[in-house]
């Protein structure tokens, strides 16, 4: 799957956050008041929304639904941070417009492969300047 990259992101989480999700975007605005949500969406104009599920709690449900029904927020991507799978809420938050989700777990094994693919990188590019320094000698 490509996944487009966003010029103005908006976090909806605490303090406390995985950076990792971060890593490729360049302007987010965090915002860690449920409350100050629909004035730094109308400041900002962001293309993707990052709700942290945990922090939000009932509130997920209010805002969403608020969401998918003003025009205003239309061509807003929304991707939903939760620690574990649950298949009758995830199916809710889908209908409700939740584009994507990401899950703690799948954070860990996409660093542990981004470690596997960089170390085999590493052997290749070792092996390939051996093998030069011997064509040039």
């Amino acid at each position: 799957m490509i996944r487009p990259r966003f010029n103005k992101v908006l976090l909806v989480a605490p303090d406390v956050f995985p950076n990792q999700l971060l890593t490729d975007y360049n302007h987010v605005e965090h915002v860690s008041s449920v409350k100050s949500i629909f004035p730094s969406i109308y400041a900002l104009a962001p293309e993707l929304i990052i709700l942290d599920f945990d922090f939000m709690g009932n509130d997920i449900e209010k805002v969403l639904r608020r969401i998918k029904v003003n025009r205003f927020y239309d061509r807003i991507k929304i991707h939903c941070y939760k620690s574990q799978p649950n298949d009758k809420i995830d199916d809710l938050l889908k209908t409700l417009g939740v584009d994507q989700f990401i899950y703690s777990e799948d954070l860990k094994s996409d660093k542990k492969g981004k470690s596997t693919m960089s170390s085999v990188n590493a052997i290749f590019d070792a092996s390939l300047l051996k093998w030069t320094s011997s064509v040039a000698n």
